[in-house]
């Protein structure tokens, strides 16, 4: 686990500034406090933090074949290394070093850009093909690991992290306006679009080639699931499931350095914590509560699940003086706002797990793979409603929308009457209707017809779906969409803030794909959420643990925290009309959101916390905020722009 970064002078060849790149490295040193490496190849620069997990002593980057032919920059790991070292080495390959990184050059040289096809792994990589004059940068099939990267007057700059792509010009970016309403509708921004003009980030299984002047952006993975052609049965799949899931835990315990558990009081981690038993222990689990206010706090559970599993438990508590203290260096950390507030929880669970390990193992995935939350049973059950007389459905629509507060069930009943799919799926995800989000902005802030939406940026993930059924074609788009761009985003930056690696063993390839392939009652079944994942669940863990239900920290603290603590500073970032965030909305269309949060009228506690973030954000990024003004308040001075 690592950041790189680096330059392509592609059109002009002009060597490129070795101050430059490493003045991109050092805003990474977070990432890789143990070394640290460059290249220089005329119009080629690599720069390379490293944490070191894997060949402590062998693996400095940037690495190359002897030849010095082909150059690797690698954030990640490669779980399957072992396995393709030794593929390489029957076709004549000779390598130099225990590290997994040294399998891509190698696989780059044997396979080309395919390579990527045959590596299970987390990566965002660098490749400079020395001979042919070629760069390729590319993202993980999964989308753990992150590239951005941005494009001007014929030079590319990326990098693991956006302050490195900022630090190569040392230019204050604009706001992109209609990204931030996608933002506020959607809790994230999806790839390849960021908050900032100009930066981009590569979408889960996509690459950069640039040669011949030219950058080209391309899907390498294009997994199209397909149904088994004999259906499995209930104990054939739990069996092939477990095999997988040990397979995939066994691989990401790989490491030279300590390793522990991010453990909740759910079902995911409890499973992850036995499979882990299996192949040692007893390990390190870590564990954040909220206080003694909250029923729903987890440590109870998790120390209940930490003792029946020997597990050593180590916990951290946050309370709502310390949440609103540390949202905005949070924020900073993230660089692109994410409206979950998992982050804050993870953001201190990471910093104390640093303390003992350098690898925490985390049990993210199964809520997205099998359908465990309430949006999946809409999508699962979505053709039923469809189907209703619209008389009836008509009468049920009226009757929901009367309801005090329910805003999850008002989206649904209106997101899946939609006909079109990926309109329908849009809706599903989305937190308010696009008329609502845009009602909130300022006239002339976003140009009608400007951008695109959610779908646009999966039109070429449409072949993939084409033989998924409904809810198999939603967990698609998840998985390949919000997934990547919001958990495994905020995982990622707040993990590596303390210099942790997380891995994600439940989104191994093997596992992903394997349950791509299975039928929606697989997953959910006669109402129940992740059935198959439960049943693998039963061979662990007690009944105890199995009937807990699942728990939401957003609507039990935060939602409490925006109702009664009106007067606390997150409340303050919404009602002050100086705030940064006037300059894109309506002051009075917010304090209306606000106050009918309050009274208890309505469920806005999601939106009103991606308000926040965006308050944070603003207030802690270099922004050019004269050029920001002038683009989306053109009739307005700044001043008036804010009241």
């Amino acid at each position: 686990m690592c950041g790189i970064c680096g330059q392509f002078n592609f059109v002009r060849r002009e060597p490129v500034e070795p101050e430059t790149i490493r003045r991109m490295t050092q805003t990474m040193v977070h990432r890789g406090p143990d070394d640290e490496g460059y290249l220089f190849d005329d119009a080629v620069g690599f720069g390379f933090r490293r944490l070191s997990i894997i060949d402590l002593a062998g693996g400095h980057q940037p690495m190359s074949d002897a030849e010095q032919t082909v150059w690797v920059i690698l954030n990640g790991e490669i779980y399957n290394f072992k396995e393709l070292r030794t593929q390489l080495e029957q076709r004549g390959h000779g390598f130099r070093t225990r590290s997994d990184t040294e399998v891509i050059i190698h696989g780059y040289k044997e396979w080309g850009t395919d390579v990527f096809n045959h590596l299970n792994g987390m990566f965002g990589v660098a490749i400079w093909d020395a001979k042919r004059k070629r760069l390729v940068v590319a993202r993980d099939a999964m989308g753990i690991k992150l590239i951005y990267y941005r494009i001007a007057d014929g030079q590319l700059s990326f990098g693991s992290e956006i302050r490195s792509v900022i630090a190569a010009d040392s230019y204050k970016p604009d706001v992109d306006p209609f990204t931030l309403k996608l933002f506020l509708q959607f809790r994230y921004t999806p790839s390849p679009l960021t908050l900032f003009k100009g930066v981009r980030k590569l979408a889960s299984g996509t690459m950069l080639i640039i040669e011949n002047g030219e950058c080209r952006e391309r899907r390498w993975y294009n997994y199209t699931p397909t149904p088994f052609p004999t259906p499995k049965s209930e104990e054939e799949a739990t069996e092939e499931l477990l095999a997988l899931y040990r397979g995939a835990v066994k691989r990401h315990l790989l490491s030279d350095v300590p390793v522990g558990i991010l453990l909740s009081g759910g079902l995911d981690s409890g499973l992850l914590l036995a499979l882990m038993n299996e192949n040692g222990g007893p390990w390190p689990a870590y564990t954040i509560g909220y206080g003694d206010e909250f029923e729903d706090d987890e440590l109870t559970d998790a120390a209940e699940t930490a003792r029946i599993l020997g597990a050593q438990h180590i916990t951290v508590k946050l309370d709502q003086a310390e949440f609103e203290r540390s949202l905005p260096r949070i924020v900073q950390s993230l660089e692109e706002p994410v409206a979950a507030s998992s982050i804050v929880p993870m953001y201190f669970v990471s910093q104390r797990a640093r303390q003992d390990v350098k690898v925490a193992l985390i049990g993210q995935g199964p809520d997205e793979l099998f359908g465990g939350y309430k949006r999946h049973l809409g999508v699962r059950y979505g053709n039923l409603w469809r189907g209703l007389p619209r008389p009836i459905r008509f009468a049920a629509s009226f009757a929901v929308n009367s309801l005090p507060r329910n805003e999850t069930l008002k989206r649904g009943v209106r997101s899946l009457a939609t006909e079109d799919r990926l309109e329908r799926y849009e809706n599903v995800f989305s937190l308010m209707s696009g008329e609502t989000i845009n009602g909130l902005f300022r006239d002339g802030a976003i140009s009608k017809g400007n951008g695109h939406g959610l779908s646009e940026c999966w039109r070429d993930l449409v072949p993939q779906m084409e033989k998924t059924d409904e809810l198999g074609g939603f967990q698609l788009l998840e998985i390949r969409s919000s997934l990547p761009d919001e958990l495994l985003m905020y995982a990622d930056k707040l993990s590596m803030v303390h210099s942790l690696e997380a891995r994600v063993p439940y989104l191994d390839r093997t596992v992903v794909e394997y349950v791509q392939r299975l039928g929606a009652g697989f997953k959910v079944r006669n109402g129940s959420r992740k059935w198959l994942h439960r049943k693998v669940c039963e061979r662990y863990l007690p009944a105890s643990v199995l009937r807990r239900r699942k728990r939401g920290f957003a609507v039990n603290v935060v939602d409490k925290w925006f109702r009664f603590s009106v007067n606390g500073k997150i409340s303050e970032a919404l009602l002050d009309k100086n705030s940064l965030l006037f300059g894109f909305l309506k002051p009075g269309a917010v304090r209306k959101l606000f106050e009918a949060h309050r009274s208890g009228s309505q469920d806005n506690h999601k939106l009103l916390f991606s308000l926040v973030m965006l308050e944070y954000w603003l207030r802690r990024t270099p922004l050019n905020w004269e050029r920001v003004v002038r683009q989306i308040t053109p009739t307005f001075a700044w001043d008036s722009a804010k009241k």
